[in-house]
């Protein structure tokens, strides 16, 4: 049996660049989950620049389609719109999950808005308990830990994850609607504070509740 050709060799098939869309289409959408751009121009055979400026090209051209290209960092991938999310879970079968109660979707605001923030913070932001809903949102894996802050107890700080993107079908957090539409900008300004003054926060040392989901039924009464 004679060897199978290399991956560049096997790559000189696709002569012209709606070949390579082609081929980058194809593997987003077998894989169904982000692939690294640098995993792509691997297979695909060109400079990992070069790629990422053709993949940003691709994604114009979804407008107006079912489909869309998300571009994050170091990660690319090919997702339906959620507007027609109802239709495909009707056509499917697919039961919707549980959806983020009303608690934690504040948090999520207030982390994607003004991001680093540490839990005091979005604490002084709510004017409640954010213990429950922080936890709940990192178990998701829509926020994460990206530091600590530089100050007094060193509280860590939070920051959305690529899949909060994904979720919410965002290529950027440029994206982001306007802030009164999560009702982050109709916080008090006197409870609002700038990252300068995040030093001064209150480092919560005490223990969370035991139980997790009465902590968070009291937060939205």
């Amino acid at each position: 049996m004679p060897n199978e050709k290399s991956t560049p060799d096997a790559m000189e098939a696709l002569g012209t660049v709606e070949d390579i869309k082609r081929a980058v289409e194809a593997i987003l959408f077998a894989a169904g989950y982000p692939v690294r751009y640098e995993k792509l121009a691997e297979v695909i055979g060109l400079p990992q620049r070069d790629l990422r400026g053709l993949i940003e090209s691709m994604s114009r051209e979804y407008d107006g389609r079912g489909i869309q290209l998300l571009l994050y960092p170091d990660t690319c991938q090919l997702t339906t719109k959620e507007v027609f999310a109802p239709y495909i879970r009707e056509a499917l079968g697919i039961r919707r999950g549980g959806n983020l109660s009303n608690s934690s979707l504040e948090v999520l605001a207030v982390v994607a808005y003004n991001q680093p923030v540490t839990r005091s913070y979005v604490d002084v932001i709510r004017g409640v308990d954010s213990s429950y809903a922080v936890t709940s949102l990192l178990d998701k894996g829509l926020i994460e830990a990206v530091g600590r802050l530089d100050a007094p107890g060193r509280p860590m700080l939070y920051g959305t994850t690529d899949k909060f993107l994904r979720v919410f079908g965002l290529s950027s957090l440029a994206e982001l609607p306007e802030t009164e539409a999560l009702g982050v900008a109709n916080a008090p300004a006197e409870g609002v504070l700038i990252e300068e003054d995040r030093s001064q926060l209150t480092i919560d040392t005490a223990e969370p509740p035991a139980d997790l989901e009465a902590s968070e039924g009291k937060e939205e009464s």
